[in-house]
């Protein structure tokens, strides 16, 4: 969830014709160890090459860093060599699935008699740091034909089936379709071959270049991700190009693990997935659902600030809408089986856009309504593979906060940048303000519709709204749906991870499908134009990150319980239930701990619920008509008169700071 790293800009370095590209390399006089060493190089087609290639003609390259996004991925996908490498020494029957660099990390699969054990984890990273101390070299070898690669790989039934394959699969091992199958051999300082991999490359030219590496966790997993094929186990780990930069990780980790949303969300009693309901499906406890219906209310106002008008839609429809609009086909992996009814299938949606277009055609519209913008809470549900859900970002029932915009071709341009301008002040006032954009656009593949010419205007309309907004825009090529370009707007959070969060889509599919128009001012009918639009994603996903981003202490405006009352003897509790009184008629969210409970316990009860405002009094405070703040951060704020403190926490409260309150 990290933001995207740039690759950095290196001075191309001519290969002659006959040198390898290590001799080029250390001749410019660039780094060849350390965080910063040159590993692999880009040669002119844009094609990753090891530094033992030499060219047959010369050549510039332009060289990688370790430490770059590309040096990474192949330091990343060296280590899961090695690691499969240490499986196959310690446990010789295990048979090879794929290994590829991830985020942050990598993964081998393996099959294996039975489930890796903590101590089986141990020994093998023990073993991976004796093959990465030995200095073993990778060197690459060309498979002659697909029956010698098969007569090699006999044992590895999962390798034989990507041979087989033959094509594009979604693994690190390759490069059949231009014409080469490729095997990575590694050798030991006298040259014995020790271990080979089917593989497309590139890679380090030693093991000795992966300075730091750390065995994090086994897991189940299915081969090529389907259900239907075998079970293998999968062991996950990290690399990093040194020994600080695995340290600083694994802190990351830690606080990350402090940030959980779902540990937090049992903690401070917010939300839950009974077993009883079924997997990815949360209810909300009531104090989740104030900190939720806070989030929708604010959201509610915006919308109908700027002129959005609010529509509700069911939770099922028949088979034919999904039909019309094209989902069906698309999406039926991810919807829930349908229900017979009366004769018709039907489906719990899975999208709220169809019926917003019915809503939008119901009757007669003319350019003088447009942009109309109409906005659901609307909650969907998704067949999410169980593997994938996990806690309230990824689950099985959710509500989007969708919006769809139909406008008049001339108006779009405009629109896009109004509403992108809108999402980043929203965003912004939960307390997200760190944000890049993502531009995904077409690319050659039959699969988009509409015209090239509606495509570059939408997406020359997107990038203007990106470029003007002054944020760092990465571009998508490929990444657009078949109906549109969109932008996406990434969010880092508090520890610097990014999240997804709105999305501003344009559609050439579902006017024509539904036939959706306008009569415009000649008379004439036309088309509108479709953007879709998400502000949250969805409410459940979007309370987890700020869970997250948080660590569970809300703003005072969200925060379930905005102030607790802390009597330092039981007979102060009168004084300052009718203190908390006042409040609740301003609206806050306050009550006092009557429990039996000793003072200091009371206290640490507050801090561990993350409560903004704690209020005490004793003895003196009664008798002056004063009370005292505790506050989260520990500060304190003593003597202050009943109406000032009322006016405190009433002002701070509704100024929506995302801060916390403080004495300072």
């Amino acid at each position: 969830m990290s933001a995207p790293s740039k690759q950095p800009v290196v001075d191309p370095v001519v290969v002659t014709a006959g040198t390898t590209c290590a001799e080029a390399i250390a001749q410019a006089g660039l780094p060849t160890s350390g965080p910063k060493a040159i590993v692999v190089v880009r040669d002119a087609s844009g094609q990753l090459r090891d530094l033992d290639w030499a060219p047959s003609s010369d050549e510039s390259v332009e060289p990688i860093a370790i430490d770059s996004p590309d040096g990474l991925n192949v330091l990343r996908h060296s280590a899961a060599h090695v690691l499969a490498q240490a499986v196959q020494d310690l446990f010789p029957e295990a048979k090879l699935g794929i290994g590829p660099p991830v985020e942050n990390g990598f993964y081998y699969d393996f099959s294996v008699s039975k489930p890796f054990q903590p101590d089986d984890l141990e020994k093998i990273e023990k073993r991976m740091q004796e093959i990465v101390k030995s200095g073993q070299t990778f060197k690459r070898r060309r498979f002659e034909d697909l029956e010698a690669a098969k007569a090699e790989l006999k044992d590895e039934p999962f390798k034989l089936e990507l041979v087989d394959i033959k094509g594009d699969v979604d693994a690190d091992v390759m490069e059949v379709g231009g014409g080469e199958l490729t095997i990575y051999d590694n050798f030991d300082k006298d040259g014995k071959r020790c271990w080979g991999d089917l593989c497309r490359g590139p890679h380090l030219p030693s093991t000795r270049f992966i300075p730091a590496f750390k065995i994090m966790r086994s897991a189940a997993a299915y081969w090529r991700g389907s259900e239907k094929n075998p079970q293998l186990q999968r062991i996950y780990g990290t690399a990093w190009p040194s020994r600080d930069a695995l340290k600083a990780y694994l802190q990351f980790l830690e606080e990350a693990a402090k940030r959980d949303h779902r540990k937090i969300g049992s903690d401070l009693d917010l939300f839950s997935f009974p077993d009883e309901i079924g997997s990815g499906l949360a209810v909300f406890h009531p104090k989740g659902g104030i900190i939720r219906r806070e989030l929708e209310n604010y959201s509610r106002k915006r919308h109908e600030e700027e002129g959005y008008q609010f529509v509700n839609s069911p939770h099922i429809t028949k088979e034919q809408l999904f039909l019309t609009s094209g989902h069906l086909p698309y999406y039926k992996d991810t919807m829930f089986p349908p229900m017979q009814i009366e004769g018709a299938e039907y489906y719990l949606k899975p999208m709220n856009c169809p019926m917003h277009h019915l809503i939008y055609r119901a009757r007669g519209r003319s350019y003088r309504e447009l942009p109309l913008r109409l906005f659901e809470f609307g909650t969907v549900y998704r067949y999410e593979k169980s593997g994938v859900v996990h806690g309230l970002t990824r689950v099985r029932g959710l509500t989007m906060d969708d919006s769809h915009i139909y406008t008049t071709q001339e108006q779009m341009g405009d629109e896009i940048k109004f509403l992108l301008k809108f999402v980043l002040d929203l965003l912004a006032d939960y307390g997200l303000s760190d944000f890049y954009l993502e531009l995904s656009t077409r690319d050659d593949s039959p699969k988009f519709v509409g015209s090239e010419e509606n495509w570059a205007e939408a997406t020359a309309a997107l990038e203007r709204a990106a470029t003007e907004s002054g944020l760092e825009l990465v571009p998508d090529p490929g990444g657009a749906a078949f109906y549109g370009p969109k932008i996406s707007v990434q969010a880092r959070d508090a520890i610097g991870r990014s999240w997804q969060m709105s999305t501003i889509q344009v559609d050439f599919n579902m006017p024509e499908r539904f036939g959706l128009e306008y009569q415009a001012a000649d008379g004439t009918r036309k088309r509108p134009a479709l953007i879709h639009r998400a502000l949250f994603g969805s409410i459940e996903r979007f309370f987890g990150v700020l869970t997250e981003h948080y660590a569970g202490a809300f703003p005072a405006w969200l925060s379930p319980i905005q102030v607790v009352g802390i009597p330092i003897r039981t007979d102060h509790a009168p004084f300052l239930q009718s203190f908390v009184d006042r409040l609740r008629g301003q609206g806050i969210r306050a009550e006092v701990d009557e429990s039996d409970d000793r003072m200091q316990k009371k206290i640490r009860t507050a801090q561990q619920q993350k409560i903004p405002f704690m209020v005490l009094a004793g003895d003196e405070d009664v008798s002056n008509g004063t009370v005292s703040f505790r506050y989260r951060d520990g500060s304190q704020r003593n003597g202050v008169s009943l109406d000032e403190a009322v006016e405190h926490v009433v002002e701070f409260v509704k100024s929506r700071a995302n801060s916390g309150p403080s004495a300072a």
